[in-house]
């Protein structure tokens, strides 16, 4: 008894030990992204699903500086201006205002920070690609009724950026976001956050405010 009492020790030390190296990591790569002014990715988000044999990939790119972010995606405009939500499709020639969704977890804005509520972390494996020495990070939802099972970050070691998030939904989906590119510190116009309301009325777009 007192045996199997020591090895449970062990075991329940041991998961700790790995779930405090997985967050040292994870607040790192935040807080590294905090220091940069201004940032820029371009991406590729799949969606898999073997059961249904559905496999689909869409390229954007996002620029963010502090709250502030602007993506583009499928031919859509997404503005976050620090207040407001802007989406402009220019193949419906319409734009919609809205306030930001406090429940999308995955938004830019929270890219770098959505770990710290709601996830128990775990180290996973290490491997070396095209040269680069990368660590993935398991988070696993503390609700039992999230639509995923876990989320899988892979890190860069060296650089400390973000090179994928796969998502393991409970459905058999997969979503993966990968940064294909990824540079910092650029200086972008502060106008690229910003949405001229008149332009779009001139062009004749409808214009939503929710």
């Amino acid at each position: 008894m007192k045996k199997l009492i020591v090895v449970l020790v062990i075991l329940f030390t041991a998961q700790i030990q790995a779930q405090n190296k997985a967050k040292t990591l994870l607040d790192e790569v935040s807080n590294r992204m905090k220091n940069y002014k201004t940032i820029y990715i371009e991406f590729s988000n799949s969606l898999d699903n073997k059961a249904e044999d559905v496999h689909q990939t869409t390229k954007g790119n996002a620029s963010l500086q502090g709250e502030k972010y602007v993506v583009n995606l499928l031919g859509i405009t997404t503005i976050f201006d620090g207040n407001k939500m802007i989406t402009i499709n220019p193949e419906d020639e319409e734009v919609t205002i809205s306030d930001v969704d406090e429940e999308d977890d995955f938004s830019p804005a929270k890219f770098f920070t959505f770990y710290k509520e709601g996830y128990r972390f775990e180290m996973g494996k290490e491997t070396v690609k095209n040269g680069r020495k990368l660590q993935y990070v398991r988070l696993i939802p503390i609700d039992s009724n999230s639509d995923f099972s876990q989320v899988i970050l892979v890190i860069d070691s060296k650089t400390k950026n973000i090179q994928e998030l796969i998502q393991k939904g409970k459905n058999g989906s997969d979503i993966t976001l990968k940064i294909n590119k990824f540079k910092s510190n650029l200086e972008l116009p502060s106008k690229l956050f910003s949405f001229d309301k008149k332009k779009y009325e001139d062009k004749g777009y409808l214009i939503n405010e929710l």
